[in-house]
């Protein structure tokens, strides 16, 4: 799964690099099958991270509730289909809807087998506290009901239906699912590598952020963007909180933590830009708008892409038998992915006339980035652990 997650993180940012570099008359642009912007939502939403979220819960599930393994019987058809459902995607956005239809179902299929691998062990491990693994679940049914809006939206072509497909694989299925694994795992990361420090977890804050991210959601699809800081304020306050509780300060001093930390504390900072952006439309009555899409961006690049980078090297290494320990390259690369984050961000709130090399730029730096990972990691998916054990 994380070799079909690292393939697709260049692949989605190269396709949307191509597409900015000539619609910004740097070549001819070409006639996708449906808007570009459509189709760059999905491919991130839907079609790049998924493969890091499975790839990680069907590993850590088993361990999580004390059960057994899933054997690959599960979870080699779930990554065949989704491989083939990502794959076929781009030659539908030259060829037909169709081709895109086809290649969502894959998708869908792959997904449901692994969901069903997954609600297998929540539901035959004894009784405990499960509320971590019934919320991830909930959430990825909440991404597959996304993927069927979608398919919709291709058939009938109704904003409305790209509308909950956007919403709910944003606000119901990633922003859930990365504040469920970071509430389970970084005060776990965080007391292994901090000797002698507490580190609490608290539920209430978890809890709020869930409701939070749910309430923005409907919010959104009410068009009702004025009230979003009725959400937005308590998501941000309780993020802050929790970061406060996990040491951020001092696990800065952690390279491997710094990150996990710095991607979570994203999260509250999205949504404070999200409060500000929302009371600015209430005050002006809907006449005023700011920051355009950089609080969307804070979140889908500061957070769910920095958390990606840290749980994905935390992970990788784990898992491989290697050492903890990234080495000075991958360190300073997180390092400059937080430039590429605020890049894109002020790309929304500087002038609209600079936008037209910043959206490549920030594109560019994107790929500058992941492209050294991934050359560093995919090579480790396909090879055996060195100290003999599965895996």
């Amino acid at each position: 799964m994380f070799f079909g997650g690292a393939v697709q993180a260049i692949a989605t940012m190269l396709w949307w690099l191509a597409d900015l570099i000539m619609r910004y008359g740097l070549g001819q642009p070409v006639e996708w099958t449906i808007a570009p912007n459509a189709a760059h939502a999905y491919l991130m939403i839907y079609g790049m991270l998924p493969f890091f979220i499975f790839g990680f819960l069907l590993t850590v599930f088993p361990r999580w509730m004390a059960g057994k393994e899933i054997p690959a019987s599960r979870y080699v058809p779930a990554f065949v289909l989704l491989m083939l459902g990502t794959v076929s995607f781009y030659p539908g956005l030259l060829t037909s809807k169709a081709v895109l239809a086809v290649s969502i179902l894959l998708t869908m299929c792959g997904w449901a087998i692994a969901c069903y691998a997954l609600l297998h062990v929540l539901l035959n491990t004894d009784p405990q506290n499960k509320r971590h693994p019934i919320v991830a679940i909930i959430a990825l049914a909440f991404g597959w009901c996304g993927m069927l809006c979608y398919l919709v939206w291709l058939s009938a072509d109704q904003a409305i239906w790209l509308s909950c497909a956007l919403q709910a694989g944003t606000w119901l299925f990633l922003l859930p699912i990365f504040a469920t694994v970071g509430h389970r795992m970084i005060p776990f990361f965080t007391s292994g590598m901090l000797p002698q420090t507490s580190v609490s977890r608290p539920e209430w804050p978890w809890w709020v952020i869930l409701a939070g991210s749910a309430g923005h959601g409907l919010l959104q699809l009410l068009d009702a963007s004025a009230w979003l800081w009725l959400c937005d304020a308590p998501l941000a306050v309780a993020t802050l909180y929790l970061s406060w509780c996990w040491n951020l300060r001092r696990s800065l001093a952690v390279p491997m933590l710094a990150v996990l930390h710095t991607g979570f504390a994203w999260m509250g900072i999205a949504a404070l830009l999200y409060t500000a952006q929302s009371l600015v439309l209430l005050l002006s009555h809907g006449e005023s708008s700011v920051l355009g899409l950089a609080p969307l961006h804070a979140l889908a690049l500061g957070c769910f892409s920095t958390l990606l980078l840290g749980m994905g090297t935390r992970v990788t290494l784990g898992h491989s038998g290697k050492p903890i320990n990234p080495g000075r390259t991958i360190h300073w690369l997180f390092v400059a992915f937080q430039a590429v984050v605020l890049l894109r961000v002020l790309t929304d709130v500087l002038p609209a006339s600079w936008r037209s090399w910043l959206y490549p730029a920030a594109a560019a730096a994107w790929l500058a980035c992941f492209l050294p990972w991934v050359m560093t990691y995919l090579p480790v998916y396909l090879k055996p652990r060195p100290d003999g054990r599965p895996g």
